[in-house]
Order: structure tokens, then sequence, then C-alpha cells
């Protein structure tokens, strides 16, 4: 078994199958959250400067369009958390071929569905903004900043991929390096696109392309120069049937969860633009800094994925238990010290994006209305990312899109026709939240965690 460990382990692999738990978590979330973080404020730029030299509809376009652009990418990345737990089973049983099987099936579907997202980005992006009653006024930036993003989305797909694959076997240093890269290449662009060439959203969504091609470019250089067992060769790139079925097993479920439940968000985008340009913008300012809460406990979340993946690789279910206590004491302190000073300067920071004050007054009172429930969040985040780490993601799914879909939608449906104001049509995203963390808790605590072990079926 040494032997077999020795030809696993190289560079930046890290076996989380021993050692301190709390210490692995934090060393493989901390780049991940810092690295997430980069990404988005690199997102944020592109609000931000849209909002400060464009125009407020140029601002609530950019804003209002992530329901449409998050049903594709939530798709491929609820998918490609399939090849990620794969790999995370495969490395922790000490099994470098099947992971070299899964790198190469992993990287051939990537590059299919890139061609197929595409197209499909470009056909439906008309349908779905009318979909989400998009004010005439912000139609026009909202369809050119799609059809640009759209066009290049093969790129986001490649590094999303190639990052799940390194962050599999334990490495979330290296994609974070990239996003350093890439953010601060994505505000260079932003502001040479908007100030000097007068671009406007049209430079902005280039910027953001360009932006995702080239940490697409890395992550793929990275890929096919190591000497570990996630080694890229081109030549090698195939569909293995019998691992695409298990990337599915696992995948499929996630994609569904993520593209329905982004879906159902067009419909929750359509309440909210019927409150007009101004609270567009307010929400826009609230789902910004939503991103910058979520980031700790979804780091984390995906810590616990490829640790409780690594851990019942190796069948190690008490160990495998244990990191999920851990990670949910991390997320829950993580996210308490970053609601203060939300609450405190909810306004100033809805200001830094648009100083309009219709817009100010909505944000803020957006952010400080929903904010304190995002402790709710913690636990159907964690547990989430734990059983699909054990290969289990039907679970998740369907209490997610009971949550985020079906029960929210009643939700509104009743609320828009009871009280059609902004603070109770908003507090829809709490109430799921509430509920998808009962049924999530609920299930993982009665759950065997072991038993969707992906090569229990195998010897070893």
């Amino acid at each position: 078994m040494a032997i077999r460990q020795n030809s696993l382990r190289k560079g930046n692999d890290v076996d989380m199958t021993t050692g301190n738990i709390t210490r692995h978590i934090i060393l493989f979330a901390f780049p991940l959250l810092i690295g997430n973080i980069f990404q988005q404020l690199y997102n944020m730029v592109d609000t931000w400067v849209v909002g400060k030299y464009v125009s407020n509809e140029a601002f609530a376009a950019v804003g209002s369009v992530g329901p449409i652009t998050n049903m594709l990418i939530g798709f491929f990345i609820g998918l490609s958390s399939g090849a990620g737990v794969v790999i995370s089973q495969y490395y922790g049983a000490h099994r470098p071929e099947d992971v070299k099987r899964t790198v190469h099936t992993a990287m051939a579907m990537t590059l299919v569905l890139g061609v197929a997202f595409t197209g499909i980005g470009l056909f439906m992006t008309p349908y779905m903004l009318r979909l989400m009653k998009t004010p005439t006024e912000v139609m026009p930036e909202s369809t050119a900043y799609l059809t640009i993003y759209f066009s290049g989305i093969i790129g986001l797909m490649v590094y999303n991929i190639g990052a799940g694959i390194l962050r599999a076997v334990g490495d979330s240093k290296r994609p974070f390096y990239f996003l350093m890269v890439c953010a601060v290449m994505n505000t260079v662009l932003d502001l040479l696109f908007v100030l000097k060439f007068r671009m406007g959203v049209k430079g902005v969504a280039l910027a953001t392309v360009i932006s995702q091609c080239t940490s697409a470019i890395l992550v793929l250089v990275t890929l096919l120069r190591t000497d570990e067992c996630i080694k890229l060769r081109l030549c090698a790139l195939s569909f293995h049937w019998d691992i695409l079925k298990k990337i599915f097993r696992v995948g499929i479920p996630a994609a569904i969860q993520m593209a329905i439940t982004s879906f159902s968000n067009i419909f929750v985008q359509s309440y909210i633009n019927f409150f007009g340009a101004d609270c567009m913008s307010g929400w826009t300012t609230y789902a910004k800094v939503d991103q910058l809460l979520f980031l700790p406990m979804q780091s984390i979340s995906l810590a616990s994925t490829t640790f409780v993946g690594q851990n019942l690789g190796s069948n190690q279910v008490d160990r495998a238990k244990q990191g999920v206590r851990q990670s949910l004491i991390l997320g829950l302190a993580s996210t308490l010290i970053l609601m203060v000073p939300v609450l405190i300067f909810s306004p100033h920071i809805v200001a830094f994006f648009n100083d309009k004050p219709g817009v100010v007054e909505y944000g803020s009172m957006l952010l400080r209305w929903i904010t304190p429930f995002y402790v709710l969040c913690c636990f159907n985040q964690i547990y989430s990312g734990a059983l699909r780490g054990a290969g289990n993601s039907k679970a998740p799914m369907v209490f997610m899109l009971t949550s985020f879909v079906a029960f929210r939608q009643v939700y509104l449906f009743i609320m828009s026709r009871v009280c059609n104001e902004i603070i109770p049509i908003a507090m829809s995203y709490p109430a799921g939240w509430l509920l998808c963390s009962l049924l999530t808790g609920v299930y993982f605590h009665k759950a065997q965690l072991g038993k969707n072990r992906l090569v229990d079926d195998e010897p070893v």
C-alpha cells in the first residue's frame, strides 16, 4: 500500500486521510476562499465600472443577468462536481490509473459541452430576457452583455473543470494563483475598454471573457506539465464509459439542482424588476454582497466535499464525520464575523457601487433585512457538500429543489398577491434557506455516510 500511495502523492497533492482534521480543512479552504474573493471582486469591478462610468440602465443590465448565466454555468459546475468526487475517492483509495482515466474523461466531456453551451446560451438569450420581464430601457445592454459572455463561455468551463481536478487531490493553491492573475487582468481590461475605448457594457463583457480564457489556459498548462497522477495528455482524451457513468451518478443530480434553481431565480428577478430600475440596481448591489457572504461557507463546503471523498475512499467513515463537524463550526464562525460590517455599513457599501439615492435606499434596506439569516445557509451548504463527497447528490438535489424552487415560487406567488412590497418578496430567500437547512440537517444525521462510496465495488 505504501508504494501505491507514494505513486499518487507528489508536489501539490494533499492526502487528507491522515493528519489534523481542522488543519486540513483550513489549509484547503483558505486559498479557495481568497481565490473566490478575487473572482467575486473582478465581477464586482464589472458592476462598479458600469455603475460609475456608464449608466444606471447598464448597471441594472449587468447585475440582473446573473440568473441566466448561472443557469448554464450552474448546470456545468454541478456536473463537474461529479468528476471531483470520483477523483477524490479514487485518490483516497490510492488508485492512480483510475484517477487518470477520470481526468481525461472529465476534460473530454467539458470540451464537448463547451461547444454545446455556447450555442444554447446564444439561442436562449432573448427568450430568457423576455421571460424575466426585463424593462425595455435595460434590454439592449443585457442582450449585448450576454451575447459576448456566452461566446466565450468555454473558457470558464475549462477553468472550472481543471480547478476541480486540482482541488480533488487537495490542491487549492494553484487555482487561487490563477484567479489572482485573472482578477488583475479583468480590472485593467475593464478600465481600459470602458474608460479609454468607451465600449460600455460590451467592454465589460469582453474583459470578463478574456480573463476567463486566460484562467483556462493557465489551468490547462498546469495539467499538461504536471508529473502528478492528474497529468493531462491530449492524445489520451476519451470517454471511459464506466467512469462517465460514475461522474453522472454524482454530477447529474447536482447539475439539475443548480440549473433549475438558477432558472427559478429568473422568476424571482421578474418580481424584483416589477419595482423598477432603482430597485433592480439595489438588488444588484445586494446580490454582489450576497456572493461575498456565501464565500466562506462555500469554500468550507468544498473542503468538506474533498475531505469526505478522500476519507470515504479509504473507508474512514468516522474521520469523515469529524471533518463535517469541524467544517460546520468554521463556517458558522466565519459567516457571523462577516455579517457585522455588512449590517453596520450597508448604505456605504451600496453607494460604492451606485450612489443614486433611490438605489442606496433599496440596497441598504435589502442588506439589513436579509443578512442576519445567512447563518442558516451554513447548515444546508456544508451538509450538502459532505453528502456529495460521499457520492450522494440526489438528496441535496431534492431538498434544494423543494426549498429553493417549489417552496420559494409558491411563497412569491402568494406574497405578491397578499403584500406586493419589496421586503416581503425578498424574504423568500431566508424562508427557503430555513426549510432547506432543516431538511438537509435531519437527513444528514440519519444517513449512513459511507453507503454511497464509488470505489467499494472494485478491489483497492
